[in-house]
């Protein structure tokens, strides 16, 4: 997002945080109603733009807003999607991404009060490499012709009962309203938002056996003395990494595996 979009998220996602440090607020009930938006939004693109565009007062657009939703979602929904459309927006399409994000937010802040975070974290990364190690399954997820409904009863065979409530929601809404994003950009942005929540960098670490928890340990601190922020582990088990640990922060890669070490002299003893 650029310039006026940027700011008006950040407004939102300050807004959101207001209303939900209030624990009388149900927060999965918030983020099921905000998912609603995000559906209607980007079913109907004529009311986006009309919410978005610039030649009408930001309190003309809030009253439309409350006119189209009151009675449809709850007092706190409403607030919150009136307050974004007083909002300059460069792009009706940041919108809908930004109503979106809240509601996973939202989701995220309902596992967090329950003390599931890390554990949705955990189940976000975990499927991510189920997802990438079946191309069968990637298939199934992904595919068009595929109805939501047919998707979501796939996903309640695959995560019913074995993941957490919030994990099972915020993967059925990405798979289920992709919206033009491929899965692995879904998930990755979700195990973002999941961090950020804790205030939390991700670091992914492949190695060959699994670390010790005092390993863990040392790692996670060593990590967050670089960063200047506490430090979340994804852990992947790889043989083929032979030996070491490689962590990608972001778009950092830090490699210390034997496999690349060997693959380092190779290419020196081939130039």
């Amino acid at each position: 997002m650029n310039g006026a979009s940027r700011e008006a998220l950040a407004a939102a996602r300050e807004s959101l945080d207001a209303l939900t440090d209030n624990t009388s607020v149900d927060a999965a009930k918030l983020a099921e109603e905000l998912a609603a938006v995000t559906a209607l939004l980007q079913r109907e693109v004529s009311l986006r733009r009309v919410l978005t565009d610039p030649s009408q007062a930001g309190e003309a657009r809030a009253e439309l807003a409350g006119r189209l939703l009151r009675g449809q979602v709850g007092g706190e929904t409403v607030d919150l999607i009136s307050g974004m459309v007083r909002s300059r927006w460069s792009q009706s399409r940041d919108l809908v991404d930004s109503v979106e994000e809240l509601a996973n937010i939202a989701d995220l802040t309902a596992a967090q009060r329950s003390g599931d975070l890390d554990d949705v974290e955990d189940e976000l990364f975990r499927f991510g490499r189920i997802v990438s190690s079946s191309t069968e399954l990637r298939a199934a997820l992904t595919n068009r012709s595929a109805s939501a409904a047919a998707k979501g009863q796939l996903l309640r065979s695959l995560l019913g009962g074995k993941a957490r409530p919030a994990t099972e929601r915020l993967v059925t809404r990405l798979v289920t309203q992709p919206r033009g994003r491929s899965l692995e950009e879904g998930l990755e942005s979700l195990s973002k938002l999941a961090a950020d929540r804790r205030e939390r960098m991700v670091a992914v670490v492949t190695s060959a056996v699994p670390l010790s928890d005092r390993q863990k340990q040392r790692l996670g601190a060593a990590l967050a003395k670089i960063y200047g922020r506490p430090m979340h582990l994804n852990l992947d088990v790889d043989p083929t990494v032979l030996g070491g640990i490689a962590v990608r922060v972001g778009d950092e890669v830090i490699n210390g595996t034997i496999s690349e070490r060997l693959e380092e002299a190779t290419r020196r003893m081939a130039g």
